[in-house]
């Protein structure tokens, strides 16, 4: 059964003070970037870092007493469990949460942290949905879906409301989709105002099920590649959500980790604003593909639960994507002063060594000869290139490692 809009309107009237009214940021920089007015919805700024806490409190608001004593259980990658782990502590419920076991190590933590009994099971999220189902069967604790469930799918579509209210005139809308509840939502209360504000979901590559799901008009398993977005890696979407989504959505696209990459490194850069990259993704398509030339566009920034690991090799790519960070593989005859040919040209090209790697002993080099691998700061792709043009000219012999 769907949720009805004034689910939605009641979801908003109980949030309290623990749910944030999350800021509409108009970007300039994106805005040039993409050929449309570009506003950011910072789903990143909850208590718990994304959207999903919406959802989950007002779920556990509405439990009945008698539900509430048998505490819960839910599964998921991390935004959901660290939205129930809050929730229950609020309510003082007990709350068990089953995520994959290659889950990032900082969601665990922060799910452990607001005292959640953390299970892990399973490589993705639907495997550790199995294991949650077992747990509910065993102890009668109530299971709280992450996206398929009525009230969690009413409550995420409160961001709606929210974008309504700041920008009643938007044209379209990108959203992130996973298991489908934010877009869900989002599409009921849309939709309800003004049928002809254009919504959009946007899934990886990686994990395009309702993607597949709407093209054969039923729901399909689909994804399991290695992906940097875990937090919309489902392979099957709900059912509820999908009927939703089938009836409402305008269209559904797809990026890949290498455009999510460069979403955030320049979310980071020019908004000093650390997102996710399941959060980055509609950010990503609007970056990548342009689609929207002339619009008022909302691209939901869903969360910004990063792994901080992950963080640093994002940076380093997104430096690397634009120029700015170079890797040379460069073969030397072991003797004095060969090196300082390399140095001299790079400092003629103002390039800054950032590191250097001697190597004589692997088995790929001969011996009389050493490899060197620099890491090297440009300030973009111009000089980069010249640089390179630079060291072919000495007849250096390299190889781009970046």
């Amino acid at each position: 059964m769907n949720p009805p809009y004034d689910e939605i309107v009641k979801a908003n009237s109980m949030r309290g003070n623990e749910i944030k009214k999350t800021p509409l940021i108009y970007s300039p920089t994106f805005s040039e970037l993409t050929g449309s007015e570009i506003f950011l919805k910072a789903e990143f700024r909850q208590r718990t870092g994304s959207f999903k806490i919406r959802g989950a409190y007002f779920k556990i608001k509405s439990l009945s007493d008698e539900e509430k004593k048998h505490g819960v259980v839910a599964a998921s990658a991390g935004n959901h469990a660290q939205g129930m782990a809050f929730a229950s502590s609020l309510e003082k419920i007990s709350c068990t949460i089953v995520m994959p076991k290659n889950a990032s190590p900082a969601k665990v933590a922060a799910t452990r942290a607001y005292g959640a009994k953390v299970i892990l099971e399973g490589i993705n999220y639907d495997e550790s949905s199995a294991k949650a189902k077992e747990i509910a069967k065993e102890t009668g604790a109530i299971l709280i879906h992450a996206f398929d469930d009525p009230q969690i799918i009413a409550a995420q579509g409160v961001i709606g409301l929210e974008i309504l209210d700041d920008l009643p005139d938007v044209d379209e809308i990108y959203l992130p989709i996973g298991g489908g509840g934010l877009a869900a939502g989002t599409l009921i209360a849309i939709k309800e105002k003004n049928p002809n504000i254009k919504v959009v979901g946007v899934q990886s590559k990686s994990f395009p099920s309702m993607y597949e799901s709407l093209k054969r008009g039923s729901l399909t398993a689909s994804g399991g590649a290695r992906t940097i977005a875990d937090g919309i890696s489902v392979k099957i979407p709900g059912q509820l959500t999908f009927d939703i989504i089938k009836e409402l959505i305008d269209e559904i696209v797809l990026v890949d980790d290498t455009e999510i990459t460069k979403a955030m490194f320049l979310l980071m850069e020019r908004m000093k604003f650390v997102v996710e990259p399941a959060g980055a993704a509609s950010l990503a398509y609007l970056i990548s593909k342009k689609p929207a030339q002339g619009k008022k566009v909302v691209a939901i920034l869903a969360g910004g639960n990063v792994d901080m690991y992950l963080l640093g090799q994002i940076v380093d790519k997104g430096l690397a994507a634009m120029g700015r960070l170079l890797k040379l593989s460069i073969l030397l005859p072991d003797r004095p002063g060969a090196f300082k040919e390399i140095v001299d040209e790079i400092t003629l090209a103002n390039a800054n060594i950032v590191e250097v790697v001697h190597d004589r002993l692997s088995s790929n080099i001969d011996a009389g000869s050493a490899g060197v691998t620099l890491s090297l700061e440009t300030q973009g792709k111009e000089q980069a290139d010249l640089l390179i043009e630079a060291l072919k000219k000495k007849n250096i012999q390299f190889t781009l490692l970046t």
